[in-house]
């Protein structure tokens, strides 16, 4: 990913924060010679430094990723950025974003051990915590067949890069100019720029 010096981060739990938070990214690979790519909710482990997740086993993606460098994605808040916000004509529009892509390698799970804790910490973290849903409590016979349907896999972490276009390059007043714009939006991601281009001044 290109990354100007001034949009890198290399705050690690910011990096961590933002895979936290936008959990379904875009898993790429090469399938068959040719750029591949599924989207899936992803589980990062910390302690472990690597990725956990699972392909649908008719996607036959997952039929030659083993041992493959593979990326992920994972694409935080976005938004288009108007030149008319500024205090000059002598602009072009542009995307402020949030993104973190990491890289590793791709081996199938086949403990069963694993892949139940995998499936259980998905479903903890999405499910509400009123939920009345625990994976736990479904009729095991039920969840061994539907888990004949997938395939996980562990991604061993080896490199990450992550970037915050928070319109750094840009006077402090015009930064300005532009959070009161995007504070005053409808539209979540807007608002979501805004809070981090404000913790960014």
């Amino acid at each position: 990913m290109y990354i100007p010096k001034s949009f890198n981060i290399d705050d690690e739990e910011v990096i961590y924060d933002v895979i936290e938070q936008n959990g379904f990214a875009t898993l790429f690979s090469q399938h068959k010679g040719e750029p591949y790519a599924t989207h899936l909710p992803l589980m990062f482990n910390q302690s472990e430094n690597a990725i956990y997740g699972h392909f649908a086993r008719q996607n036959e993606q997952w039929k030659d990723t083993e041992d493959q460098q593979v990326l992920a994605v994972f694409q935080g808040p976005h938004c288009y950025i108007s030149p008319s916000w500024y205090e000059t004509n002598k602009a072009v529009p542009t995307w402020n974003y949030v993104s973190v892509h990491v890289y590793g390698v791709l081996k199938v799970v086949e403990d069963k051990n694993i892949i139940a804790d995998s499936l259980n910490d998905l479903v903890n973290k999405y499910e509400h915590p009123d939920s009345s849903y625990h994976l736990n409590d479904v009729e095991p016979d039920f969840i061994e067949g539907m888990t004949k349907g997938i395939v996980p896999f562990r991604i061993k972490v080896t490199k990450i890069e992550a970037k915050a276009k928070l319109s750094q390059n840009h006077p402090v007043e015009r930064q300005k100019l532009v959070i009161q714009q995007l504070e005053n939006s409808s539209q979540e991601d807007n608002r979501q720029i805004a809070a981090l281009m404000r913790k960014n001044l």
